[in-house]
């Protein structure tokens, strides 16, 4: 790949998701919750981080790091579920974090099918 991974819309549309990850820990209700704060931060982090180092490989490579991005969106979905099950932080902006990631995943679905289009007319 060539272009930045600054310039990909999902990597700027994953960016507003951590955003909108920590004012969602921002709530009382999270204070104590060190392993769930964890575990939702290092899911969003995934997502771009996993963008942005396999945007430095080969397309093929880079679909890689894109699939396992896709799968941290559903680590995020998960734990904004949980969450709600358990009553935990602002059940709104748990709702925003779910259709973002599932935004976020569309989007990623859309790249990997134009990477892979990419390789085969090579």
């Amino acid at each position: 790949m060539t272009k930045n991974f600054e310039d990909f819309p999902v990597y700027n549309k994953s960016l507003d998701l951590i955003v909108s990850i920590y004012k969602f820990l921002q709530n009382q209700s999270l204070e104590k919750e060190f392993e769930f704060n964890n575990q939702i931060k290092r899911a969003g982090f995934s997502i771009s981080n996993n963008i942005a180092e396999g945007s430095e490989y080969n397309n093929r490579q880079f679909i890689k790091y894109l699939k396992i991005a896709k799968g941290s969106c559903a680590e995020v979905r998960s734990m904004m579920i949980i969450s709600k099950r358990l009553k935990l932080g602002d059940e709104n902006v748990a709702e925003e974090i779910i259709n973002l990631s599932k935004e976020i995943s569309s989007n990623i679905s859309n790249f990997i099918k134009y990477l892979k289009e990419n390789i085969e007319r090579k």
